[in-house]
């Protein structure tokens, strides 16, 4: 899939009719829900639809849509292993043993799944917890290891391009990407506000609009 498609794509979530509670935008919140521009296992460029659920439970993750896929897997393990260990640093009210967080990935132009999602799930579980939404316009972009370190991310003038022509006004970025701006061309620099994160629990606040 071309740049283009997935413009069109992202275009026509923006145009859609909204249900009660919706707002679309492109990883950001759609009551609970996160869209995600990422780079598919295939290579291209994708558009997903990550749904979120937290209901009373025991601190269990249920993954539906992402199959026997080895790599999504385990960028979602390696998330909520850190969801697990670190909800206490974004707020002492969230909890990971009262609560089960149910998740579903779509991989919306069949052009197979996205390991790019734990940076994108991490700030959709604690919005889903906290029940606050992201900033209004924002768009996600970064992926995190098991530790939490995060690196910059690819093909950074097509992602902005994209998240433009959808309509987005600021984009959550990882600060290794800041290096990178020289490769946008500048039409695209000033229709959209970079917020650089340094660590995913970085990542939440700003996504959330919380200090």
């Amino acid at each position: 899939m071309n740049i283009k498609q997935i413009e069109s794509t992202l275009q026509d979530a923006f145009s859609e009719p909204l249900k009660s509670g919706e707002q679309h935008k492109i990883v950001f919140w759609v009551d609970k829900d996160l869209y995600v521009v990422g780079q598919a296992l295939t290579g291209m460029l994708g558009v997903y639809k990550l749904e979120n659920q937290v209901v009373s439970g025991t601190g269990k993750f249920d993954k539906a849509g992402i199959g026997s896929n080895r790599e999504v897997k385990e960028s979602l393990d390696t998330e909520f292993r850190y969801f697990t260990a670190n909800s206490k640093s974004v707020s002492s009210s969230i909890s990971t043993k009262t609560k089960d967080y149910l998740m579903h990935l779509t991989d919306l132009q069949g052009i197979g799944l996205t390991a790019q999602v734990a940076i994108a799930e991490l700030i959709g579980l604690c919005s889903g917890a906290l029940e606050k939404p992201v900033q209004e316009g924002l768009v996600i972009v970064g992926n995190m290891t098991v530790g939490g370190t995060i690196s910059k991310v690819e093909e950074l003038a097509n992602i902005l391009q994209v998240c433009v022509d959808a309509g987005a006004k600021k984009i959550l970025l990882p600060a290794p990407s800041a290096g990178d701006f020289y490769t946008v061309p500048s039409d695209l620099i000033v229709k959209v506000q970079p917020i650089f994160y340094l660590d995913p629990i970085d990542a939440v606040y700003k996504a959330l609009g919380v200090s």
